[in-house]
C-alpha cells in the first residue's frame, strides 16, 4: 500500500509516520517544500519517500500524486495556528482551502481512486452553547476565526466532491491533540517551556499565560493519528467524525499538571 502525506514535517505528520511505519508494509511518501523544517522526521527520512511540492501550486501537486499513484492520501498540510491566521488571512485562506482544492483537482484528474482523509478542526464549531455540549457532528458551524473559516471550507469542500465526483474522502474534526514536538506557540507546550527555562535559570520564576478558565478537550497525538488511520479503514465515505476524548480539561488544570511536576516555586 502506498500512503502520500502532506505536512509529514509538522507535528501531526510526524507521528502518523510513526505509526504508520509500526504497522509495516506500508511505503510512506511526503510532501515538503524546499524551506520545509526536517526535524521531526530526521529519525526517520531513510524509512520515506520525500517529495517537493507546494500544495498551493496544482501542477506541482498534480505531478507528485501522477507520480506517486497513492492508495491513501493524508491531507495534514494547513496554516495551523488561529493567531495567525489574524495576521494573514488571505495566505491562510490560501494554503488550507486552494491547497485542498488542488489535490482534489488532481485526483479527479488522475483518475486515481485513493481514500483522502481531511483533517479539519474543532474550531469549526466556534460559538458553542451550553444546552449543545457535548458536541455532536450535527452542531452548528459558527467559526469565529480566519482559521475557523478556512477549516469549515475545506470540509464542505470534502463534502461537495464526495457528493459531485464520489472521491473517497473521510472528514475528521480534531479537537485539542497535544504530545511530543507540539510547536511551543500551543498551550500545553508554551506553559511546558517556560517551566523547563524558569528551572535553567533562563528566566524569572514567573509563568505568563492567557484565560485559564477556558476548557478544552485534548487527545494525546499518538491516540489521534491512530485514529485517522482507523477513519480510513472502518468509516464511511462522505462522513464526518469528531475526535476527541470526551472529556473538557480548564486550562487552569492543565498548568497545575505541569507545574507539580517541577521543583521550583513559580508564581502564575
Amino acid at each position: 500500500m502506498k500512503v502520500l502525506i502532506t505536512g509529514i514535517t509538522g507535528f501531526v505528520g510526524s507521528h502518523l509516520t510513526e505509526y504508520l511505519l509500526k504497522l509495516g508494509n506500508i511505503e510512506i511518501y511526503g510532501i515538503v517544500r524546499w524551506r520545509s523544517q526536517v526535524d521531526n522526521i530526521e529519525h526517520i527520512k531513510d524509512k520515506i519517500k520525500l517529495y517537493e511540492c507546494d500544495i498551493r501550486d496544482m501542477v506541482s501537486v498534480e505531478k507528485t500524486i501522477f507520480t506517486i499513484k497513492p492508495d491513501k492520501i493524508f491531507h495534514l498540510a494547513a496554516q495551523s495556528f488561529v493567531p495567525t491566521s489574524w495576521n494573514a488571512p488571505a495566505e491562510t485562506l490560501t494554503t488550507n482551502v486552494i491547497g485542498e482544492l488542488n489535490i482534489f483537482e488532481s485526483v479527479r484528474n488522475s483518475k486515481l481512486n485513493p481514500v483522502i482523509h481531511i483533517a479539519c478542526s474543532s474550531e469549526e464549531y466556534g460559538m458553542v452553547y451550553e444546552n449543545e455540549i457535548p458536541i455532536k457532528e450535527t452542531n452548528p458551524l459558527r467559526p469565529l476565526s480566519p482559521y475557523a473559516v478556512s477549516k469549515v471550507a475545506q470540509d464542505l469542500l470534502g463534502y461537495q466532491y464526495y457528493m459531485s465526483y464520489k472521491l473517497n474522502i473521510i472528514r475528521t474534526r480534531g479537537f485539542n491533540h497535544t504530545g511530543p514536538r507540539r510547536g511551543e506557540v500551543f498551550v500545553t507546550s508554551n506553559f511546558a517551556k517556560q517551566i523547563a527555562e524558569i528551572e535553567k535559570n533562563k528566566r524569572e520564576p514567573v509563568i505568563y499565560v492567557g484565560n485559564l478558565d477556558a476548557k478544552r478537550d485534548f487527545t494525546d497525538v499518538r491516540d489521534m493519528v491512530r485514529a485517522y488511520w482507523l477513519s480510513t479503514e472502518k468509516c464511511q465515505p462522505g462522513e464526518v467524525y469528531n475526535i476527541c476524548s470526551g472529556k473538557a480539561y480548564p486550562i487552569r488544570e492543565v498548568l497545575d499538571i505541569l507545574l507539580s511536576y517541577s521543583k521550583v516555586k513559580i508564581t502564575v
